[in-house]
């Protein structure tokens, strides 16, 4: 009986331990390697083969989705399946554009864990409970007529979208006509809202919601 090659992605060794308990000894599964970021994921995918990817969305260096979005541009992709305690709408469509298969959160049980790997690996879409019904609701609405990140002010959305650009935040207060302690306190304020662990994050998540792309004057 052959099995489903996974790779564990985390910046956590704990997790990724508990992870490894959680999936040794599962017939259909064998762990081929553990991944610390989204660099190193794509050397060991090269290296190593793996069917499945399970991968955290949030991890220094490159992010997970960064990785989701290159790996899933190779020819011989993986599929990947987003593990995080992420459970906002923008993280969760911004994976599945990047190329996510599926989209589990943390707490998601082993027999259910064990389920969505192998149903990744033979092409299916997965997501846990909760994030299926959010999907199809966004695929039935108009999701285009609705502002991005509605946890942002508009002000924030505003400054996102500049930083998105890839301007800096003296730019930015410059154009805006706003102090630049008043820039990098908002943008400080957008980073807590979405979660980023960092700028590149935020731009990363921003770009993917259709943010920084108009051109502007």
């Amino acid at each position: 009986m052959s099995t489903t090659r996974v790779l564990l992605v985390d910046d956590h060794p704990i997790f990724r331990e508990g992870l490894r308990t959680a999936l040794t000894g599962v017939a259909e599964l064998e762990l081929v390697g553990e991944a610390a970021d989204g660099a190193q994921a794509l050397e060991l995918v090269t290296a190593l083969r793996p069917d499945v990817v399970l991968m955290d969305l949030t991890m220094p260096g490159m992010s997970g989705l960064e990785a989701t979005r290159l790996l899933r541009a190779r020819e011989d992709a993986p599929a990947v399946l987003i593990l995080t305690m992420h459970e906002d709408d923008e993280s969760l469509f911004a994976a599945v554009r990047a190329g996510a298969a599926g989209y589990l959160l943390k707490d998601a049980g082993r027999d259910h864990l064990v389920r969505s790997v192998l149903a990744v690996a033979a092409g299916e879409a997965v997501f846990g409970p909760g994030v299926a019904q959010r999907v199809l609701a966004a695929m039935r609405g108009p999701m285009a007529t609705s502002a991005p990140f509605p946890v942002l002010t508009d002000r924030e959305r505003e400054i996102l979208d500049l930083v998105a650009h890839g301007l800096g935040n003296q730019v930015i207060a410059r154009r805006l006509y706003l102090s630049d302690k008043t820039v990098r306190n908002t943008v400080s304020v957008v980073l807590t809202k979405l979660q980023a662990a960092d700028r590149g994050e935020a731009i990363e998540r921003a770009r993917a919601a259709g943010l920084g792309r108009a051109e502007r004057a």
